[in-house]
């Protein structure tokens, strides 16, 4: 049988993008200690539109930890206080009967807010449309055991690619800095057989237009700690190894001295 509880709501307000913003407080009425953070606002938004007031804005789509759409600041911390868990997996149990809980959206210059907790994420997108993708040929696919890849590989591959963009890495960092992200959508090709015909270029590529949005990476550490799915920091270094040989080998391919 879960309890219930009754919570006081400091959440961040915007009608959009130019307009300035504020917090407001709401109240949460006897909320189900299982209930998600998200079913939480849902309750509370549906307090709102029977009142008919304006509903809260808040980015989610598959609630299962997957999709990487959720993510806002909990009490100063991007997804809360729960290590390795997306704010739709995030239940009130890990919270208190009486707590007041500030929600704000993520706070980095390139997530501009669109409305209430709700940001464009969209520089994420143009880093993978840069070259987060591989050049294969059509056809019938191959049997799967056709190019042997080590486990070792396959296993850092496969890390690097739990990764589900949610920008909490950028909103975490003091510098809003997009290595995190970036550095493991490049391992999850770079560290694969299919990944190295384009290694560099999409290196290049990817690198420099993050470059465009995001501030430089102090290796402070703060996005793999507030990361979902705990993302190692390592992934950064390969990337920065890779940058500088893809430097080298890019101005050789061009014929460069």
């Amino acid at each position: 049988m879960s309890n219930h509880l009754n919570l006081t709501l400091q959440i961040w307000r915007q009608d959009g993008p130019t307009a300035p913003g504020r917090f407001e407080t709401y109240e949460a009425r006897n909320i189900p200690d299982d209930a998600s953070f998200l079913e939480m606002l849902d309750v509370v938004n549906e307090g709102l539109i029977e009142q008919g007031n304006v509903p809260i804005e808040f980015p989610h789509d598959c609630r299962e930890g997957i999709c990487g759409t959720c993510g806002v600041m909990i009490n100063g911390r991007a997804h809360g206080q729960e290590k390795g868990t997306a704010t739709c997996q995030l239940h009130m149990r890990k919270f208190s009967d009486g707590d007041t809980i500030a929600i704000e959206p993520w706070r980095a210059a390139a997530f501009p807010v669109v409305k209430d907790l709700v940001v464009d994420r969209s520089p994420l997108d143009a880093i993978i449309e840069a070259g987060g993708f591989i050049t294969a040929p059509t056809g019938t696919a191959g049997d799967a055991n056709d190019t042997p890849i080590p486990k070792e590989a396959a296993d850092s591959a496969m890390d690097a690619a739990a990764c589900i963009g949610c920008g909490a890495c950028v909103a975490a960092c003091p510098n809003s800095a997009g290595q995190l992200f970036t550095s493991a959508k490049l391992w999850h090709l770079n560290s694969l057989p299919q990944g190295q015909p384009e290694r560099y270029k999409r290196t290049e590529e990817m690198v420099e237009t993050m470059e465009q949005f995001f501030g430089s990476c102090t290796n402070h550490g703060e996005c793999s700690e507030a990361c979902p799915k705990e993302i190692s920091i390592d992934f950064i270094a390969y990337m920065n190894r890779d940058y500088i040989k893809s430097k080298r080998t890019n101005r050789k391919l061009a014929g460069q001295r």
